[in-house]
């Protein structure tokens, strides 16, 4: 007699409809894991480790001038306060469908770390680029410092939140290449977690092999978002950008970003992401005391790319006022600090009109950008208070996150 367990079935050949599989496969993971259902996956036919991974198309670096334009600054991991900046931006609904029209978002980068949604928030920005798209708008998310540095392992600012968030993803993955592993045909899904060492935490190993050089998140979102974007005249860079990195080529930075996150290159990213004027540490422009912000500089950098008038930056709170721009309106600084887990405060959201009138939005309404003396005048009365609304709502208290102690990691 012969016992089923001696002569198994044999796997259903995938190999007439493999694209049809896949897809059905990382569609389900996607509303696993995002709770939102995306396009095509580019990383979902990773080859093997030796071989280049991702399939995305080159970066576009500068695009038209848009009737409304929308800039978000940090958002660290904060789903909430990630709607709650889109809805003030009147972009999405409370269902979470776009409602922007024709609106470009700008998101100036610092997804990841001090969160425990990234992943989440990843997956609605990315859904409202599709739908946007459809009615004329666009979004854009950018890489700040935190991207570049979880890419590269780094995960000294990762929120214990932010680790069991990948730890969940790790399982959905793998379940979904053990049933595409079920069918012959398919190429074999490359394991992305082979070589971690053993030694590390579950969730630990598990962001690695999502976030390294060729990982599956990595590839499918990172690589696919600019380091820098011009925007008609306003220059959009996570910290800032130098005369020097204008001469290295606003499109060859993102090339060159873009393969190194892909895998194509090193595991460490390229020098001009290291060091405090690289472009996504560089404080120079964002102090806010003017009088520490090197105006000349700015000028000359803004200077180095013909038609730009100014850059828009986030990566420094801008605690005591908000949104605020110095040295004549040619740096706005929008990282008003609005996730839990660095400065709770009240989101905020710059709107730029047909290229040129800047407002501020938030939840008390629209306020015209302050200009220098005003700003002056504002961080003299109110510093040390939550938000520009601050200026006329009583603050808001802050709820800091406890950081994780520094890990170490390959």
């Amino acid at each position: 007699m012969t016992l089923p367990s001696e002569n198994p079935s044999p796997k259903p050949d995938c190999s007439k409809c493999p694209s049809l599989v896949s897809s059905f496969v990382d569609t389900f993971v996607d509303f696993v894991v995002g709770r939102q259902i995306l396009g095509p996956n580019p990383s979902a036919s990773a080859p093997a480790a030796s071989e280049k991974t991702g399939t995305t198309s080159p970066i576009v670096t500068r695009v038209p001038a848009a009737e409304r334009l929308i800039a978000v600054g940090d958002i660290h991991g904060d789903l909430q306060k990630a709607k709650e900046a889109l809805q003030i931006a009147k972009v999405m609904d409370e269902n979470e469908k776009w409602i922007g029209g024709k609106t470009v978002v700008v998101q100036v980068g610092d997804v990841l770390d001090r969160g425990s949604d990234e992943i989440k928030v990843f997956y609605l920005l990315e859904k409202l680029k599709g739908e946007a798209r459809k009615q004329g708008g666009d979004v854009h998310i950018m890489n700040g410092n935190h991207e570049i540095m979880n890419v590269e392992g780094d995960f000294r600012f990762v929120d214990r939140g932010g680790f069991a968030e990948f730890g969940e993803w790790a399982k959905w993955f793998k379940l979904g290449n053990a049933i595409k592993e079920q069918c012959s045909g398919l190429e074999k899904p490359r394991d992305f977690f082979a070589d971690i060492p053993a030694h590390y935490p579950e969730n630990q190993k598990a962001r690695m092999a999502a976030l390294r050089p060729g990982g599956p998140i990595s590839s499918r979102f990172l690589a696919a978002h600019p380091t820098v974007l011009v925007v008609g005249q306003s220059v959009f860079v996570h910290g800032g950008l130098l005369p020097s990195h204008s001469n290295h080529g606003l499109e060859k930075i993102n090339e060159e970003v873009r393969q190194w996150i892909l895998g194509e290159k090193q595991w460490y990213g390229p020098d001009f992401l290291h060091g405090r004027d690289a472009l996504v540490w560089l404080r120079k422009f964002s102090n806010e005391r003017e009088n520490q912000c090197d105006c000349a500089l700015l000028e000359e950098s803004l200077n180095a790319l013909p038609g730009s008038k100014r850059m828009v930056v986030g990566h420094t709170i801008q605690e005591s006022v908000g949104i605020n721009a110095v040295c004549g309106n040619k740096v706005v600084r929008v990282d008003v600090g609005m996730s839990k887990g660095c400065g709770d405060y009240a989101p905020e959201v710059l709107e730029i009109r047909d290229d040129k009138e800047l407002t501020v939005l938030s939840r008390s309404g629209a306020l015209k950008l302050m200009d220098d003396e005003q700003l002056a005048a504002a961080l003299r009365k109110y510093r040390g208070r939550s938000g520009l609304a601050s200026l006329l709502l009583a603050p808001e208290p802050k709820v800091k996150t406890k950081l994780p102690a520094k890990m170490q990691t390959a």
